[in-house]
């Protein structure tokens, strides 16, 4: 006897790890997006935060590429149990961020706070990505999709992080 599947269960289920530690990553971000202000005086170091992100952004699109020509969109769910996730699927969100992070570029100089919600997401993403890589590369016994890129995009992260938080202060209360 099959079970039945409810159109999209399976995307779903397939998606549900990555969900799970994306979303808590964007909930650090939109927190630090609200807790931590540009000030009007942090030109120099909006400017440095927009090159970090820049670069970041294009150390991430290569990690994506390694993560698709070696199917991390299969191997990943496949840890736990799950189907792969559709290759169309992973190709239109993995894009859909990159190029939400490139229109994130010019937001930072300007100040906006959407743009940095952005990149603490990349900046967070991309440290998680230095850490989790590896791990899963241990985890299996040898090379795991994205390992190769993941050493830089983990670097990139954390220069990211530092240019946005110098970037940023806490305002202080009146």
């Amino acid at each position: 006897m099959r079970s039945a599947t409810i159109p999209g269960q399976t995307l779903v289920t397939s998606i549900l790890p990555s969900m799970i530690i994306l979303g808590l990553a964007a909930l650090a971000a939109l927190a630090l997006a609200f807790i931590r202000r540009t000030p009007p005086d942090s030109v120099t170091e909006r400017i440095a935060a927009s090159r970090a992100l820049a670069v970041t952004v294009a150390i991430q699109g290569a990690h994506f590429v390694e993560e698709l020509a070696t199917g991390f969109h299969v191997k990943f769910p496949a840890l736990f149990g799950l189907p792969p996730m559709s290759s169309t699927f992973f190709i239109i969100f993995n894009l859909t961020w990159l190029a939400i992070w490139v229109a994130s570029i010019p937001g930072l100089r300007l100040a906006q706070p959407a743009a940095y919600f952005a990149a603490w997401f990349l900046a967070i993403a991309a440290m998680l990505n230095g850490i989790a890589h590896p791990a899963m590369a241990i985890f299996v016994g040898g090379y795991f999709p994205g390992l190769v890129t993941s050493p830089f995009i983990g670097v990139a992260g954390i220069w990211l992080w530092r240019c946005i938080y110098k970037a940023t202060a806490v305002p202080k209360k009146a």
